[in-house]
């Protein structure tokens, strides 16, 4: 896959890093933090410059010793802050300190750039000591070949539980799962359980709850690590365990599992599949990363900017923002195409090309105002069908009161200015048409996208600024020639 010289500096015994500290935590108060990081948690400036001048110079020693108090998360950090050209001495600079919770904690694009320079034995001996959904994450976007040749390194077990999970679809709960579980019989007492627990070692080493399964290995309820050390050895466990669990279906997207987390107050769920047999577990950690990144989609696919990612080499971020640059271009067109319809009026009356951008403008404004909103209410759930004409009739209010305010001061004011109150009167009421007309295609626009399960932070931006641009346009210049100003 990539340079053989890394292999000996990536891989190392977990073991031997625990028993020699290194990626340990620093305290709080320690020396170290307070010489790499600032008063926010982010590492400083001055300690990234002189870790990248250590490369430079190539003083990897150096280097190794700045990064080794660092914890694996303030690690990842260091590789996205540095420069793309700096990230694979790094790399090798700092050795063992490369270790798996760092690979986890990656930006998706850098550990790519890291991944596809190790050999294809090295990048499977980190999968296997990865967590199942973080292997995953590391192995789906190489090329197939790459894939496969990282596949056919692995222990046949750990092989056939990524092979699983990279066969279902791209950001669903298969994907997000991990395959590392406890799960014991509805029959068993609590003395039994904590038996089982101590005695076999190849259960996950950090788990919340304990699954309880019927004789199909169906879910049929959770106990608490809590309640099992405080109940009595004798006790079944079909009489201590919380009947009552939230089940994820396998096939279900990331975004719907973070909702139903967030929603009941989840640490932990069960992934289900078709079946309805137990083959996984969700826990609020991966969670976390989740509403992170659906929250900052749909903000940037709003925008047209792609993923957004600094990172993202620079010919998939031109192609992803171009592209909608030029469907807004063929949009633009067509707002000027309205002007032109005007354009003996225009000529009349040259106030009328001085002000009709304020109308525009201002309905834009209003309309990404109200799509914010919507979009944001239909990602969670706020907005259903049982509700969605209280809020169409809710933002036609807003729409309405916001769009007589601005007239009434933007009417004023023009009427004042250039003491002509015709002129006030017609910009004034194309400011309410436009703002009502920025309210309801604010709202109907997403609504409709999603009826035809079209994701709405799509494509929205576009046909809201395009009506907005248009009947601001037509209502100034059309109300104009209606009442004779021009």
């Amino acid at each position: 896959m990539g340079d053989a010289d890394l292999k000996d500096d990536v891989i190392e015994d977990e073991a031997t890093r625990a028993a020699s500290g290194h990626g340990a935590e620093p305290g709080p108060d320690s020396e170290a933090e307070s010489e790499s990081h600032d008063e926010e948690n982010r590492l400083k400036g001055e300690f990234v410059r002189a870790v990248k001048d250590a490369l430079d110079e190539e003083d990897f020693d150096r280097a190794y010793d700045l990064v080794e108090p660092l914890h694996p998360a303030d690690i990842a950090d260091l590789f996205e802050l540095v420069d793309a050209d700096e990230r694979l001495p790094l790399a090798r600079a700092i050795r063992d300190l490369m270790g798996v919770e760092v690979i986890a904690e990656l930006n998706d694009w850098v550990r790519e750039l890291l991944v596809e320079a190790l050999p294809a034995d090295v990048v499977a001996d980190i999968a296997e000591q990865l967590e199942t959904d973080d292997a995953v994450a590391m192995l789906e976007d190489l090329d197939e070949d790459d894939q496969q040749a990282v596949l056919a390194e692995m222990e046949p077990e750990d092989r056939a539980a990524i092979e699983s999970a990279l066969a279902y679809p791209e950001e669903s709960a298969g994907r997000l799962m991990s395959r590392e579980f406890v799960a014991v019989p509805e029959t068993m007492t609590v003395g039994d359980l904590i038996d089982f627990l101590r005695e076999h070692r190849e259960l996950p080493t950090e788990f919340w709850e304990v699954f309880c399964v019927d004789a199909l290995h169906h879910p049929v309820g959770t106990c608490a690590l809590s309640w099992i050390l405080r109940c009595p050895r004798n006790i079944p466990l079909y009489d201590v365990m919380k009947r009552d669990q939230t089940l994820i279906p396998v096939g279900m997207d990331q975004e719907e599992v973070a909702l139903r987390f967030q929603k009941y107050a989840l640490i932990s769920a069960a992934v289900t599949d078709d079946s309805g047999r137990l083959i996984g577990q969700i826990t609020v950690d991966d969670i976390v990363h989740i509403i992170q990144e659906e929250a900052g989609e749909d903000t940037l696919l709003l925008s047209g900017a792609g993923d957004g990612d600094i990172n993202e080499p620079i010919l998939l971020t031109v192609r992803a923002r171009l592209t909608w640059l030029v469907v807004n271009l063929a949009t633009a067109i067509l707002a000027s195409s309205v002007v032109g319809l005007f354009q003996g009026a225009i000529a009349k009356f040259a106030l009328l090309a001085v002000l009709m951008p304020i109308v525009s403008g201002m309905g834009g404004n209003a309309g990404t105002q109200t799509l914010a909103v919507v979009v944001r209410a239909i990602a969670t759930n706020q907005l259903t069908d049982s509700n969605t004409v209280r809020m169409i009739l809710r933002e036609f209010r807003i729409a309405l009161a916001n769009g007589a305010a601005l007239g009434m001061l933007t009417g004023l004011g023009t009427g004042l200015l250039f003491a002509n109150p015709h002129l006030g009167a017609v910009i004034a009421a194309a400011m309410v048409v436009n703002n009502l007309v920025a309210g309801l295609a604010g709202i109907l626009v997403p609504v409709t996208l999603t009826r035809f399960k079209v994701d709405p932070a799509v494509s929205s931006a576009v046909f809201v600024t395009t009506a907005t641009d248009v009947m601001g346009f037509f209502s100034f210049l059309g109300l104009a020639v209606l009442t004779g100003l021009a």
